[in-house]
């Protein structure tokens, strides 16, 4: 399941849709989705009407709701989705990491100091350019 492993603190519409229907893949109540998922009784409702009229799932005669083909496609690609999107936010969590890097290549270059014996700031350029 995707929850736990979070790029934000809170899930979007697809982040929810797919972890109802991971719960979905093994055959599962509306109990047991409103309880896995995470999920008040009114999103539950809303959110499982979505997924049948998108046919993502169906509903058997015992009440319980599969996982169409539909739904194991959407699952699919919302994996492929999920795991570009993670790259793409560690990717820019590197990018950060050595753009503080390289500002602190500059300020330890250039640093303002304040000057004990003569009271105010002292300038050091190590470069000249």
């Amino acid at each position: 399941m995707f929850r736990g492993v979070g790029l934000s603190k809170y899930r979007d519409k697809l982040r929810i849709i797919a972890d109802m229907l991971e719960i979905v893949s093994h055959r599962a109540r509306k109990t047991q989705i409103m309880y896995q998922a995470n999920l008040s009784y009114k999103l539950l409702s809303r959110y499982l009407n979505e997924v049948l009229a998108a046919e993502l799932v169906y509903c058997d005669d015992e009440d319980c709701y599969i996982l169409t083909s539909k739904g194991k496609e959407f699952l699919f690609r919302y994996e492929e989705y999920f795991k570009f999107r993670k790259s793409i936010e560690e990717q820019n969590n590197r990018a950060n990491s050595e753009k503080g890097m390289l500002e602190k290549m500059i300020y330890s270059d250039d640093v303002v100091r304040l000057s004990s014996s003569k009271g105010g700031k002292e300038r050091s350029n190590k470069t000249n350019g």
